[in-house]
């Protein structure tokens, strides 16, 4: 497993004989496990665990805090510096995808919305954080969930996601990518605070523009069956989802 680290000053790492908990400001209550092969890479503003095999990250850690809301700023698409170039796509992979049977947008895992008043919003941009996500689901209900967490995020209580892609059936590739990789079905999300209290959710693919993000609540037990790697321990609370919007 490699460990590429660019570290604020408040992220540390705890290791254990037992266990390897990966203590970050981007994930508090500890980082989900790091799948063999793959690498843990720690910016700014969030970190991730890049999948060598799809050429996307299998999950993205972030703390969601008004102190970083802003105007978006623009966006310029860029490969990540601290990962070998064949192991991401490149901006080129993406051309012909909105057009293409997948109708996909160049999606962010840890939303551009969320840090556009940060000094470091460029990274956001880096291609190790996009997945082609389909338009509507990426300009629906996703985009509704990362609104609702904006929305319920307040300075005394940030709220913290880890998020990322699922392969759980086969999908259509990107029509111009030279080089093998795989195209998520769906996308998990969890939200949670400093307790460890989670809301929880799962969207495919074929998500309706229209569709109510409220109507795409998961069980944790559910999206570990669809994920190689293991999610910190929470517990689901039916306060987050009401603080997000949701009856549930």
């Amino acid at each position: 497993m490699k460990l590429l680290t660019v570290l604020s000053l408040l992220c540390s790492l705890h290791i254990s004989t037992a266990y390897a908990d990966v203590l970050s400001v981007h994930c508090p209550t500890g980082c989900p496990s790091n799948p063999v092969d793959n690498d843990l890479v720690f910016g700014h503003l969030y970190a991730l665990s890049n999948n060598p095999q799809t050429k996307f990250a299998d999950w993205v850690a972030y703390e969601v805090s008004p102190i970083n809301f802003g105007t978006s700023p623009g966006r310029v698409w860029k490969s990540d510096p601290l990962l070998d170039s064949e192991n991401t796509l490149e901006k080129a992979d993406y051309k012909g995808a909105n057009s293409s049977v997948l109708k996909a947008d160049r999606g962010h895992q840890a939303p551009l919305a969320s840090f556009a008043g940060s000094r470091y919003w460029s990274e956001l941009n880096r291609l190790s954080n996009i997945t082609p996500q389909h338009k509507d689901l990426n300009q629906g209900p996703w985009k509704h969930l990362e609104d609702a967490v904006r929305r319920a995020a307040t300075y005394e209580k940030s709220l913290f996601v880890i998020t990322g892609p699922l392969f759980n059936q086969q999908m259509p590739l990107l029509p111009d990518a030279d080089e093998p990789h795989e195209v998520p079905a769906g996308y998990f999300k969890v939200v949670y605070d400093l307790a460890g209290n989670s809301a929880n959710f799962i969207m495919q693919q074929d998500a309706k523009r229209q569709d109510d993000f409220c109507a795409k609540t998961s069980s944790l037990q559910e999206m570990s069956t669809l994920i190689n790697f293991q999610l910190p321990k929470f517990k689901s609370s039916n306060s987050l989802y009401q603080r997000l919007g949701c009856t549930h």
